[in-house]
């Protein structure tokens, strides 16, 4: 493919091949299961293929097709092992690169949006692009004062293809959801639908970045590009050498694996603390490792360089002192208290009436990552949690349907997730509790108590109610099982 298709009655025309092969393959394994093949065998067939399909368009599309590609494709680690390697292969491809613009569309956006005399700002410029994604591609260049730079360039269109896609994409989410078991595709889908503005606007980008470049400027850990240059459309930064994250997934060490791992959950959750913005955007493509002085090791003084800053939740206050306060209660076995304080936050509707001691019970198991100084992350573990939340037949799965996602929790919900996903995508060991003590309001502040007063606080309840949504209804049921996440800048 060589442009983005931005005519509507194309991309649904395609979209629409993703159902169609769905049910087509689905006649196919019937007759398969009929000629006497196991049921088991030819479903992971179809699945396979299904799966090769879905990816293949949405790679094409690039857009909102694409972006919800790359949102599912973090959520790999909880697939059972014996279909997981296949999808790993296809999901994964939309983590790092997409079909490019063709060079003259490239020079037509950069004159448009830099001025006719646009090549004099750089002393070099590749017109092969670097990494292509969802909304936009990089090239590396050299600007003119010889620094070298990533130049992320919009796909003519995208907008209005983000728009077309995700609404086209909700009408297939009973298709698209046993694709990933366990994930409930149209509230991931509503989430995207409503952050394309955000997406789409580079000068909101930029201010993101600059913000945390300047307050990781000297940070040991973590290095933020500086932002060189934004124009409507066209975004400049420096260029971030490194080994892609992707690669120590694939690759990597222990030590790499667990220096990254540690890396990733500190910047993920002091992010909010220290610029009252969250990444929310955590896919491995997004993420290199910087060796600096120490190429071959020790991984222990590698730093993590974090790319594109398009999707942020803006949280002034850093994460809501609740959670912190909910999880310390919970690693304590205060069930009422947990029960009250969620219940106060909207978690629990009023209408709803749980057992303080199984929602307890149901929430235990996943907070195992803090209740230890040093967690392994790996995909059996998560596919245990995985599996306990989505079993219909089990009381687990029915008290997680009683529970409500609020909103405001929604993006922090999903970051979390993925978070994890990539986690135990690098089965890295963490100390994850170190970093809650660190940067999340209320988890070590243990002389403070969240009343019941508080938590039953009329205003509260009230605007819980005035903001509820069908997307959220149910959402807490996949606080698990939704679980997920080469060249630099591989986010467009």
């Amino acid at each position: 493919m060589s442009d983005l298709p931005r005519k509507a009655i194309t991309r649904t025309a395609k979209l629409a091949t993703l159902p169609l092969g769905f049910a087509g393959r689905a006649t196919w394994g019937l007759g398969k299961r009929i000629g006497g093949r196991p049921a088991e065998i030819v479903a992971r067939e179809v699945q396979q293929r299904t799966a090769e399909q879905m990816f293949k368009v949405l790679g094409e599309l690039k857009g909102g097709a694409m972006k919800l590609g790359q949102a599912m494709s973090v959520f790999e680690s909880a697939l059972p092992e014996e279909i997981a390697k296949p999808y790993r292969a296809a999901l994964t491809k939309l983590q790092e690169a997409a079909p490019p613009m063709p060079t003259r569309t490239v020079h037509g956006a950069l004159e448009q949006r830099l001025g006719p005399e646009w090549r004099e700002l750089f002393a070099e410029f590749d017109d092969k692009p670097a990494a292509s994604a969802s909304i936009g591609q990089v090239h590396r260049a050299v600007w003119h004062d010889g620094r070298t730079v990533a130049v992320k360039v919009q796909y003519p269109g995208a907008g209005e293809a983000l728009i077309s896609d995700l609404n086209q994409l909700s009408r297939f989410a009973r298709v698209l959801g046993p694709l990933v078991p366990g994930l409930d595709v149209k509230p991931l889908i509503a989430e995207l639908r409503e952050r394309v503005a955000e997406e789409l606007d580079y000068e909101l980008e930029a201010d993101s970045q600059r913000i945390h470049a300047e307050e990781y400027a000297e940070d040991p850990d973590v290095v933020v590009p500086q932002v060189v240059h934004q124009s409507d459309q066209v975004l400049i930064t420096e260029w971030l050498d490194g080994i892609p994250l992707s690669e120590v997934i694939a690759e990597g060490t222990p030590e790499e694996r667990n220096r990254a791992g540690q890396l990733l959950a500190r910047f993920l959750f002091s992010g909010a603390s220290r610029t009252g913005l969250l990444h929310a955007d955590p896919h491995p493509g997004n993420f290199r490792l910087l060796t600096g002085d120490a190429p071959d090791g020790p991984p222990e003084k590698w730093k993590l360089g974090v790319l594109d800053f398009g999707s942020m939740d803006r949280l002034p206050g850093g994460l809501p002192e609740p959670i912190g306060i909910a999880l310390r209660m919970a690693l304590e076995g205060d069930a009422q208290g947990v029960y009250d304080l969620l219940r106060g936050e909207g978690f629990v509707k009023p209408t709803i009436e749980l057992d303080p001691e199984a929602l307890l019970d149901f929430l235990l198991p996943m907070l195992e990552p803090a209740q230890v100084e040093e967690f392994t992350f790996d995909r059996q573990w998560l596919r245990r949690q995985a599996a306990r939340v989505a079993d219909r037949r089990s009381p687990v799965y029915e008290l997680g349907n009683q529970l409500n996602l609020p909103p405001a929790y929604l993006l922090i919900h999903r970051v979390c997730l993925s978070t994890i996903g990539v986690l135990c995508q690098l089965g890295a060991e963490v100390r994850l509790r170190n970093e809650l003590e660190d940067w999340v309001p209320g988890f070590a502040e243990r002389d403070e108590e969240y009343t019941e007063e508080a938590a039953e606080a009329p205003e509260t309840v009230e605007a819980v109610e005035a903001t509820e949504v069908e997307e959220a209804d149910k959402g807490s049921s996949e606080i698990v099982a939704e679980v997920p996440g080469k060249t630099a800048e591989a986010s467009a």
